[in-house]
């Protein structure tokens, strides 16, 4: 994966079109690039991912693939990179999609919850309170989850308007304590191969 990554970073320009001949699970996580620009950015930037529609489609493949036959009326994905994954899966599901919004962005009846998010900085989260009815399962994305913070959040939002949270699903769970907390607790899904997660959870 590395080496497949240096090599695309050479171009100065992002292929589009390549597909490796042999497409194992997880083989578009090397279309993601390193920071570059230093420790106040994440670590690895996987917007370049969504830019290949193969990569694309491969990866929203992987993550619904243990909840084939499974029943989800909704899929919620987490301000702000969520919302890519998450419109793409609710789109292949042929379901609604729901944004859960950082506080101060939706004009409408919200309810808030407090939390912690990977830098350790206090923030809020907001959902609207109209589109979670009793009993509605739902499919909650995100674009990682590194402390667990922001996603546990995200479930205690639609628990308390008595929705269900049918899974969660992200490019990368890490195995932090909150991470574990969430896999423990609920139904995951992520596209890291069980042979590069030790990578993943040290940054490299």
């Amino acid at each position: 994966l590395h080496t497949q990554c240096s090599q695309r970073l050479q171009s100065p320009h992002m292929d589009l079109s390549h597909v490796p001949a042999t497409q194992e699970k997880g083989w578009y996580l090397a279309l993601m690039a390193p920071n570059v620009k230093g420790p106040n950015y994440a670590w690895l930037d996987p917007s370049r991912l969504y830019c290949h529609p193969q990569g694309l489609q491969d990866c929203v493949a992987d993550l619904l693939q243990p909840f084939q036959g499974d029943r989800i009326d909704m899929v919620a994905g987490i301000d702000a990179m969520g919302f890519i994954l998450g419109a793409a899966t609710a789109s292949v599901l042929r379901k609604g999609f729901l944004a859960i919004r950082k506080a101060g962005h939706l004009c409408v009846q919200t309810l808030a919850q407090p939390y912690t998010d990977y830098s350790g900085q206090e923030k809020v989260m907001e959902v609207r309170t109209d589109a979670i009815s009793p009993g509605l399962r739902i499919l909650l994305v995100d674009q990682w989850v590194e402390t667990g913070g922001t996603m546990r959040a995200a479930i205690e939002l639609v628990e308390r308007l008595g929705g269900v949270v049918a899974g969660v699903a992200a490019i990368c769970i890490e195995d932090s304590e909150g991470g574990r907390w969430i896999q423990q607790h609920y139904k995951c899904s992520h596209c890291v191969p069980p042979r590069l997660q030790t990578h993943f959870n040290h940054h490299q």
